[in-house]
């Protein structure tokens, strides 16, 4: 992999802050936090590079945006206005190839986020910054990816955490495709017209409209993920897909017993069907009862477990994580996002002030890389996890 083509840009440096948008202090996308230290030898660190540089790299769900340094107070009129800087001299420095960037999940126009023209808004402005700057590609295509890889680029595939936004109109994934968007949830928390959230206290599965959904996906060539699902409704979109079924962003029941992660049965089904599983690591979620202070060793934990569930070859990684203070957007938009009861509902956790090694995505996989590197898993085995088992999938997928 050649050196990064990133030359500096910020985001929307085309237009006057202050006079042309409101304008708020963005949180660093570098050095905002010591870096955390995995102990590697000097051997080890040069391992770890050779694994970036030589590998492709991508992360299965992230929000690579810059929140707003004082997120407590300023977070929602900052995504209202819908101008999320993105995180590019971090995302440089990251090791990443490629990133699924999930949008919508703010609140451009209505209270809760997640409706159409949030998401038409929040696509149409980040595309907007895109355009306006050479590192970032759009990227609608494996080859896109591997080219970003070849030339030093990063790679954004756009992505939805549900698909409450097409209400009945299953033509509206038609819309979307057209525009860019190559992966999307079928539920988030909530219900929706497709099926049941993770949130929900009966699970009804998957509806007509959300198999005709799955199909429309298929036909599409578009990655369906049932991260946010309810156990019964992934179970049946995975029965109903023809096509691998993506788990982007979760972690093991069985490791830490809260609605938020998935049961054997849901996992063991995704493997089946050709997919993968991205081992979370927002805060508070891949918890383990070895490790309560959530951190690497603890989402490690979720990882470990599912590679002796379902082999290396359906395990990936997708953090979730952003530039900025994630627990204070937490904080702010958690009832919003229906999210802090599946979380509070589970074991007694240790509070903490950041995911210690997996705070934001400028960290993540080259930490991932030196961690596995630490504990000694072989070349070929670090190279599936933290790309190569993505990429094989989505060639079935796209």
């Amino acid at each position: 992999m050649p050196p990064t083509r990133y030359s500096g840009y910020q985001s929307f440096s085309y237009l006057q802050a202050g006079t042309d948008y409101d304008e708020f202090e963005p949180s660093p996308d570098i050095d905002r936090l010591p870096a955390y230290d995995l102990g590697l030898t000097d051997e080890e660190t040069a391992r770890t590079e050779r694994l970036l540089a030589e590998n492709v790299v991508v992360s299965l769900h992230d929000h690579p945006v810059k929140l707003p340094r004082h997120a407590r107070t300023e977070l929602l009129d900052w995504s209202r206005g819908a101008r999320l800087a993105y995180g590019y001299e971090g995302l440089s420095r990251s090791g990443l190839d490629a990133v699924f960037d999930n949008l919508g999940w703010g609140a451009c126009e209505s209270r809760n986020g997640w409706k159409w023209d949030d998401v038409i808004t929040d696509l149409g402005m980040r595309f907007c910054d895109f355009a306006h700057q050479d590192f970032v590609i759009r990227a609608e295509s494996v080859d896109d990816i591997r080219r970003a890889h070849a030339e030093g680029r990063l790679a954004v595939v756009a992505g939805l955490e549900g698909a409450a936004l097409i209400e009945n109109e299953i033509d509206r994934l038609d819309v979307l495709y057209g525009l860019g968007v190559r992966q999307i949830g079928v539920t988030y928390s909530d219900a929706n017209a497709l099926g049941s959230g993770l949130r929900e206290k009966g699970d009804g599965g998957l509806t007509g409209l959300g198999r005709k959904a799955v199909r429309r996906m298929n036909q599409l060539g578009m990655a369906i993920d049932v991260s946010h699902s309810a156990d019964r409704t992934a179970l049946e979109v995975i029965e109903a897909s023809e096509r691998p079924v993506l788990i982007t962003h979760a972690g093991a029941r069985a490791v830490w017993d809260t609605p938020r992660m998935k049961p054997d049965e849901v996992i063991r089904a995704c493997a089946e069907s050709g997919g993968v599983i991205g081992i979370e690591a927002a805060p508070y979620t891949t918890v383990s009862t070895e490790h309560r202070a959530h951190g690497i060793d603890s989402v490690m934990d979720h990882f470990r477990y599912c590679v002796d569930l379902v082999g290396i070859e359906h395990v990936a990684f997708g953090p979730d994580t952003f530039f900025g203070n994630h627990l204070d957007m937490h904080h702010v938009m958690s009832q919003k996002w229906g999210v802090e009861d599946t979380i509070r509902s589970g074991p007694e956790f240790e509070p903490v002030e950041a995911v210690a090694g997996l705070e934001n995505p400028g960290e993540c996989f080259r930490n991932i890389t030196g961690w596995l590197v630490k504990h000694g898993y072989p070349d070929d085995e670090i190279a599936a996890v933290i790309g190569g088992n993505v990429l094989r999938v989505l060639e079935r997928i796209w």
